[in-house]
C-alpha cells in the first residue's frame, strides 16, 4: 500500500513514520509537512534514504499542491496528523489553528473523494470532550461523551471530526477516528510539560507549572498510539471513533517530581507560574471498546516510559537542543538547499 502521512515531521507523525516503515517495511510511505515550528526534518533523518519512503513540504490547505500529489502518488490510505496543537498557542492565536485543523482536513478528504474515496484516518485528541472533576476518579471519557470543549485548539480539533462524520455520512467516504490521551516518548517538541521538563532540569533552569501542578493527564506512550492508530486502519470499523488511552494518569505536579528524581535534581527547580486560560482539570480516557474489537491495550507502563523517555533525551542531545537554538528550522535548507 502507499500510504499518506500528514504532518509526519511531528512527535506523533513521525513516531508513526518509524513504526510504519519497520512494521510493514513492504508499504510505501509518503510524508506530508509544513514544516513549521513543530516540524522537524531531523525526526526523519533515519529513514530519509529509505526507498519506500518519500518526504513532501506541502501545506495542507494547499488545495492545488494536495490535488497534484495525490495525482502523483495515487494513495490507499491517507492518516491526518497534521495539527496546530499547542493550547497556549491556540489561545495567542486562534485563526492558525481553524485553518490547519479544519480547512486541512476538508483539503485532505476532497482529495480522498476525489481519487477513488480513499480511506481516510484523522487523528484527534480526547480535549474534545472537554475534563472531568479531579473527585470522581469513577468517570471516564468514552466515545459516546458529549463534546464539550475548552480552547480554540480543542474546538478546531472537534470542528474537523465532525466533518469527518459529516464526510462519512454524506459522501460515503470510509472513515475513522482516534481520540488519544497525552502522548509523551522519543522526539517529543521541547515546548510540551515532559520534553521541557527533561531540557530545564538537565540544564539547571526553572521548571515552570502551572497553578498548583494539580491538573491530571492520562499519558499513553506514543509508540503504544502508533499500534492503536495501525490496527484501527487496518481492522476498524468505518465510520467509528475509538478512544485510545493510557490507563497511566499523572498529576503534573508528580511527573515533574519524578523527572527531577531521575535526573538527581532539586525541586527548589520549581516554579509555580500563572495557571493557563480555561485549564482543563483531569482528561481520563475509557479505551474498551478498541480493546474490545481490536484487541489493544497500552503496553508501557509510565513508570518504564518515562525511564525510557528521559534516557533518549539523554541520549539525544543534539536534537532538542537544535531545537532550543532554533538551528533545526535551517535543517531543511540544509538537507535539500543543493538538491
Amino acid at each position: 500500500m502507499t500510504i499518506f502521512v500528514t504532518g509526519g515531521a511531528g512527535f506523533i507523525g513521525g513516531n508513526f513514520v518509524h513504526y510504519h516503515l519497520r512494521e510493514h517495511p513492504e508499504d510505501r510511505v509518503v510524508c506530508i509537512d509544513k514544516l513549521t515550528y513543530a516540524g522537524n526534518l531531523s525526526t526523519l533523518a533515519p529513514v530519509m534514504d529509505n526507498p519506500h519512503f518519500r518526504f513532501v513540504k506541502l501545506d495542507i490547505c494547499d488545495r492545488e499542491g494536495v490535488m497534484a500529489l495525490f495525482e502523483e502518488e495515487k494513495p490507499d490510505v491517507v492518516i491526518n496528523f497534521a495539527a496546530e496543537s499547542h493550547v497556549d498557542r491556540s489561545i495567542e492565536d486562534p485563526g492558525i489553528f481553524l485553518q490547519t485543523n479544519i480547512i486541512g482536513t476538508a483539503t485532505m478528504m476532497d482529495a480522498c473523494r476525489a481519487f477513488g474515496n480513499v480511506r481516510y484516518h484523522q487523528v484527534s485528541t480526547d480535549e474534545v470532550y472537554g475534563d472531568l472533576p479531579l473527585d470522581r476518579p469513577d468517570l471516564f471519557f468514552t466515545e459516546t461523551t458529549p463534546i464539550h470543549t475548552s480552547s480554540p485548539y480543542s474546538s478546531s480539533k472537534a470542528g474537523a471530526d465532525l466533518l469527518v462524520m459529516a464526510y462519512y455520512r454524506t459522501y460515503g467516504l470510509p472513515v475513522t477516528i482516534s481520540r488519544c490521551s497525552n502522548n509523551y516518548g522519543p522526539y517529543h517538541f521541547p515546548e510540551k510539560l515532559i520534553p521541557l521538563m527533561i531540557a530545564n532540569c538537565l540544564n539547571n533552569k526553572p521548571l515552570p507549572v502551572y497553578g498548583e501542578g494539580k491538573n491530571v493527564r492520562d499519558w499513553l506512550y506514543v509508540e503504544d498510539h502508533c499500534k492503536a492508530i495501525d490496527l484501527i486502519v487496518r481492522k476498524g470499523t468505518i465510520g467509528e471513533v475509538y478512544n485510545v488511552g493510557g490507563h497511566n494518569e499523572m498529576a503534573n505536579i508528580d511527573i515533574v517530581k519524578l523527572i527531577i528524581k531521575e535526573l538527581g535534581k532539586d525541586e527548589s527547580l520549581i516554579t509555580y507560574v500563572t495557571d493557563r486560560k480555561g485549564h482543563d482539570l483531569r482528561y481520563a480516557i475509557d479505551p474498551t471498546k478498541i480493546h474490545n474489537e481490536l484487541g489493544w491495550l497500552p503496553e508501557t507502563k509510565f513508570a518504564d516510559g518515562i525511564k525510557k523517555t528521559i534516557q533518549w533525551y539523554l541520549d539525544n542531545r543534539s536534537w532538542w537542543e537544535e531545537i532550543i537554538s532554533g538551528e533545526y528550522q535551517n535543517y531543511y535548507d540544509k538537507m535539500y538547499g543543493n538538491r
